[in-house]
């Protein structure tokens, strides 16, 4: 039922929608001020010395760290001095970098100079205020600050909101509240299918490793043999070169510099260095670890080019005995993953080293089975590839649904007829 309403909505919508951005009021609809039908309170932060931790005063929230999908969250922080407070049911506004995203405070609070409060008054019902406000998130701008972009308290109450009588406004909201209620748990769904579709890949990587399964450390008979990963290959760091010998375009007998940016991020412009010797290069079947920091163990493949510093390749010692392909297999493996993980737990600035790996077991197939292996994962990743496809255009069409009906709620499209 729910569903078939949803549809009809879009549908309708996709029919208005050339009449989208009409300047025409539903009648009995008022174009309004925000500051004319609400209270605006800027918030003023107390000195430092007033902050707590332990309870003690009034919550105090600085900006939109604490902001959920509606609702504040818990406070870290508190304060002896009050500035300025928000209310329960206030809507608060993140009013400096970045601009526009709302909440509900759900308590009596004190508010600091990167949220303002937005007080409902009589003749506007505050859930109708919240939706406009998240209808208008990104069309909020402020000024272009030295340091923040903001938005003060005057320019909030110049804000123009389009307002039909208040039982009407009321009326909207229920209409709203079904409908987004709908889309919530559809694209919960989506997103749970989304997660299921990831996770086959990687249960089946772990399952290639498992020595609960046959493919794990070699049942008898099977020609699988435990070695470890210094016995199969051999690690080579690379190396050091200061930002002032990277160049942004390629010269004569230069090579590209590989970071770890040019693999997590991907779309990073090229480095170029001169040609460090073959030791340091990576070919883009060879495959390369990141050594420290955030993305500590995260296999690198698919680049030609000099390893920087904080990476290092792991090259087979004999491809008759390992292939390229299924050592980047084992490394992605929970197998490989866990076990540098526990090694690393609990260390101030994570980090492998050769030493740290080499004698981690590897469960290695004969090479036959290496390869079959390695094109049932290629296939199974291209079908969950295209799961993932299917399941994030229904996320992103969901998304967009809930833009549509915002759009009609706001246009005097959903005051018509019976509620939803």
């Amino acid at each position: 039922m729910i569903k078939e309403k949803l549809q009809n909505i879009k549908s309708s919508h996709q029919a208005n929608l050339e009449n989208q951005g009409s300047d025409n009021l539903q009648q009995g609809w008022e174009i309004k001020k925000l500051g004319e039908v609400c209270k605006v309170i800027a918030g003023q932060s107390p000195e430092g010395k007033f902050y707590n931790s332990k309870g003690i005063g009034m919550p105090f929230y600085q900006g939109k760290k604490e902001f959920s999908e509606k609702y504040i969250g818990e406070p870290t922080t508190w304060t002896t001095k009050i500035t300025k407070e928000a209310e329960a049911g206030d809507v608060l506004m993140s009013v400096r970098a970045p601009v526009g995203p709302v909440n509900f405070s759900t308590q009596k609070i004190c508010i600091g100079r990167g949220l303002a409060a937005i007080r409902a008054g009589k003749n506007i019902d505050k859930e109708f205020l919240y939706n406009f406000l998240i209808k208008h998130e990104n069309e909020i701008e402020g000024n272009a600050g030295a340091v923040f972009n903001s938005i003060n308290k005057t320019q909030i109450e110049a804000i123009a909101i389009p307002l039909p009588p208040l039982h009407e406004q009321q009326r909207i909201v229920s209409i709203l509240d079904e409908a987004f209620a709908a889309i919530a748990k559809a694209k919960a769904n989506a997103e749970q299918n989304l997660k299921n579709a990831k996770e086959l890949f990687e249960s089946y990587l772990q399952e290639v490793f498992d020595p609960s399964t046959r493919s794990g450390q070699g049942k008898k008979g099977d020609g699988w043999e435990v070695r470890t990963l210094g016995e199969l290959c051999v690690f080579t760091q690379g190396i050091q070169r200061d930002v002032k010998l990277q160049s942004e375009t390629k010269g004569e007998n230069q090579v590209r510099f590989l970071r770890i940016v040019d693999y997590t991020q991907g779309n990073e412009p090229p480095r170029y260095i001169d040609f460090p010797g073959e030791k340091y290069i990576l070919n883009t079947d060879d495959v390369a670890l990141v050594r420290y920091g955030a993305s500590t163990g995260f296999v690198c493949r698919g680049l030609e080019g000099a390893l920087a510093n904080n990476l290092f390749r792991v090259i087979p010692k004999s491809t008759g005995k390992l292939t390229n392909d299924f050592l980047f297999i084992f490394l992605r493996s929970p197998l490989f993953q866990n076990a540098i993980k526990a090694t690393m737990n609990g260390a101030a600035m994570p980090a492998i080293s050769f030493s740290l790996i080499e004698g981690i077991p590897f469960p290695l197939p004969p090479l036959k089975e290496q390869q079959t292996i390695v094109r049932q994962l290629d296939a199974l990743r291209a079908e969950t590839q295209k799961l993932e496809a299917i399941y994030q255009k229904k996320i992103d069409n969901l998304e967009e649904l809930k833009k549509s009906i915002l759009q009609k709620a706001f246009s005097g499209e959903l005051s018509g007829g019976e509620p939803v």
